[in-house]
Formats: C-alpha cells, structure tokens, sequence
C-alpha cells in the first residue's frame, strides 16, 4: 500500500512544500548530519525492512531519510493522527519511502495503518507509545519472527514494554532509548518544555505573564513545562503524586497542591503524567471561567474528555485546534488539539536541534540491535557509549571543548585505597 494511492495525499505536487521543510530542519540538525554521511559509505542496513511509527513531521522525516541512507526499505506510519503533516508525508513517499498516514485519520484508520506498517515485515522498528509493538504481540505473533528487534521514544511506552517484559509477554529485544540521557535530560525538558508553550500560544494567541499555570506531573517533561511557564512570567503551581517529586518542585520555587485545589485557581493547565484521568469532571467543576486545558502526555487520556462532553451543555470550535465546552452555569473551558499532545497537534513538535540528539539515538540503536544478535527478550538501556558519542558530537557541533581525566585521575576514581 503506497500513501499517494491509499490515504489523503492524493497530488505529489505537495512534496516541495514537504521537502522544503525537511531541508530546513536538516540544516539545523549536525549530528544526524553526521551520521547520514557516514552511513552513505557503511551500509549498516543494507537488505534490511525499518519500521518507523512516530510523530510524522520534518524532523521524523529527516530520520528516515537517514536510516534510508544507510541501505534500509523505510516505511512509516503516524503514531498519533494529529500531528502527521500531509506535504511531509507526500515529500517521503517521493524519496522512496513508503507511508501509511494522514492527518486527522479516525481511531480505525490509524490502527489500520500501524496495521499495514507492520505486514511490511520488518526487520527491525522504531515505536513511540508502543502501540506499534502491543499490536505487533497481540494481534500477529507470527509476524515477530522476522524481528531482530526496535526501539521505544516515550515513557509512556517504556512503561507498556516494561509490563510486557515482567510478564513474560515481550518476545523481542527493545531499546529504551527515552531512558538515555541524552534524551531525557533535553528532549522531555527543554524540547516538551519550549514545544509546549510555543503550541499554547500559537493557538490562543492569549497573554501568559500574570496568569497561574498548573502543571500536572514533575517528572522531566514536567519541569521543563514549568521551567518555561516561570520564563513567560507566569505563577506556576504543580500537582504530583510522587512525594520526592513533590519536595523537588517546592525547592525549584514552585507551589505545590492537589488537582482539585489547583483547579479553581489555574488560567492554564497542562498535563505531563503519562497517566489517565489526571483532570476529572470534579476539576472541571470549579474551574475559572475560560480556562485552558492542553496535554503533553502521550495519549490523549489526561485530560477526561468524556466527562467534559457529560458535563457541558454546548460544545463546538471556536477556532482550529480549540474546542469550547459550555457548563450549565454559564462558564466555558477550552481544550486544545483535543487532548492530544499539545506541541504536535497544535504545532511543530520539539525544536530540531533536540530532536538531533533523540534521533541520533534511535539511529544508533537500531544499529547495535543489528549488530549485537541474541539480545534477550526485554528492555535494554540504550549503551552509555552510544550516550557519550551523541553528547561529544553535540559538542563539536557547538564547537566546544571539554576536559578529559589523566590516567592518575582514573586511576585515582577507580580505587578504593587511600
């Protein structure tokens, strides 16, 4: 099945649009640069079928077109309908890549085509959410013996596979890539952060500064959402249920409270848990009137949009990617890009220059997988050398140098004597 034949995409003459945007990010995006130079004359996947289910935008493409550089079949599919990018789909499928996705596809055509990526028979894939790999495992088992193996970008999907894996379920060997430092420490921080923010403002084109902004979740996403919120001027409240968490944001000069006591004071709220049903209609019930509501997790389960529907008397669009819901009392609360991660269905996703640190890391790991047969069947740190490589070609690129220890050092931090 070939996009321009299957979906939406129905006129190549989208691609330029497509190809221009790839190019803008290619140029902002050294490290993959790199790599795609040096796979042009290693060939790791040589003969090999690479699944891709991610975010299909520029920076995704760029990623393909990389491991496409490097021998592979490519093949992509979205890993969520709202943030795949028509004119960047149609510029993949004229480089030779085959898609499976459209914007705004409904929940069958989206299952319907990780269905179709996957009887592309892969030898290897990259999840993001592990949707891709709960439907790989549950519905054809037997496709799994063509695997060598994949690797998973979220927390949300680390989580799945960490469930699969403790109960024996997980029949193929995945890297957590999003548990590398590399990724976490810039891509969940700074990219959700910045990408966050940029999406709700560009929606609402509403003021920030002087207004309450409660973030829900102070994991690494968290605190970048909350970090960049303080920077716009906003009074930031956090809501946790982890109590370590909970200390850390105080100390960080946050407010720290439960939901439903944020809930009558927040101008903002947005959601980074990775969990359901973190905002529920006893929320939606004292909230201010015009409030916002966005969500950076994963899946578009955080904010209870059922009970919303339940609970207003009038709903409709009051302009792309905001929906106003009417309560009975006459107040209204807006939900952006339906609930779905805010900085993709309402914008460009995380800057380009993060998104170079992360998918040099799925690139990377694709390869050990490859060359590293036999892995056991569960979830793999991603190899710290892999990490330091990513780090000290980000460094290069920014043309700066660091210290190495001496040999007496080494030694010295490698012994216990005195």
């Amino acid at each position: 099945m070939n996009a321009l034949e299957n979906s939406q995409i129905r006129d190549i003459a989208l691609a330029p649009k497509g190809h221009d945007k790839i190019n803008w990010v290619k140029n902002h995006m050294p490290i993959l640069n790199q790599l795609e130079d040096e796979f042009r004359r290693t060939q790791p996947f040589a003969g090999k079928k690479v699944a891709i289910c991610l975010h299909l935008e520029a920076k995704t493409a760029y990623l393909a077109l990389v491991i496409q550089a490097g021998g592979a079949e490519v093949s992509v599919a979205a890993s969520n309908p709202l943030s795949t990018q028509d004119d960047v789909v149609a510029a993949l499928v004229d480089s030779g890549v085959t898609a499976f996705a459209w914007y705004g596809a409904t929940d069958e055509e989206y299952f319907g085509h990780i269905d179709a990526l996957i009887h592309t028979r892969p030898d290897l894939f990259i999840d993001d959410g592990g949707d891709m790999t709960s439907l790989f495992h549950s519905k054809y088992p037997e496709l799994l013996e063509n695997i060598v193996g994949g690797a998973e970008e979220t927390t949300t999907g680390i989580i799945r596979l960490r469930s699969m894996a403790n109960d024996g379920a997980l029949k193929i060997p995945m890297i957590a890539v999003n548990d590398a430092m590399t990724k976490y420490f810039f891509d969940n921080r700074y990219g959700t952060g910045q990408s966050s923010w940029d999406a709700i403002m560009r929606t609402t084109n509403l003021v920030v500064a002087g207004k309450t902004a409660v973030i829900a979740g102070y994991g690494w996403c968290g605190k970048g959402a909350a970090m960049r919120a303080k920077g716009l001027g906003a009074k930031v409240i956090v809501t946790e249920v982890d109590p370590i968490k909970a200390i850390e944001a105080i100390m960080d000069g946050f407010q720290v409270m439960k939901m439903v006591d944020a809930a009558p004071l927040g101008d903002f709220f947005l959601t980074v848990t990775g969990d359901k049903k973190v905002i529920t209609e006893e929320h939606f019930a004292v909230m201010k009137d015009k409030a916002i509501l966005a969500n950076a997790g994963h899946f578009d389960v955080e904010i209870d949009k059922e009970a919303l529907n339940k609970m207003c008397v009038k709903h409709g669009h009051t302009k792309p990617n905001i929906e106003e819901y009417h309560f009975a009392d006459g107040r209204k609360v807006y939900l952006l890009g339906e609930g779905r991660l805010v900085n993709l269905a309402a914008g460009d996703g995380h800057p380009a220059e993060i998104m170079d640190l992360t998918f040099a890391l799925q690139a990377l790991s694709l390869e050990y997988v490859l060359n590293n047969p036999g892995l056991a069947n569960t979830v793999h740190s991603v190899p710290k050398e892999i990490d330091e490589r990513v780090a000290k070609i980000k460094l290069q690129a920014l043309n700066v140098s660091i210290d190495a220890l001496t040999a007496e050092q080494q030694e010295y931090l490698s012994s216990w004597q005195l």
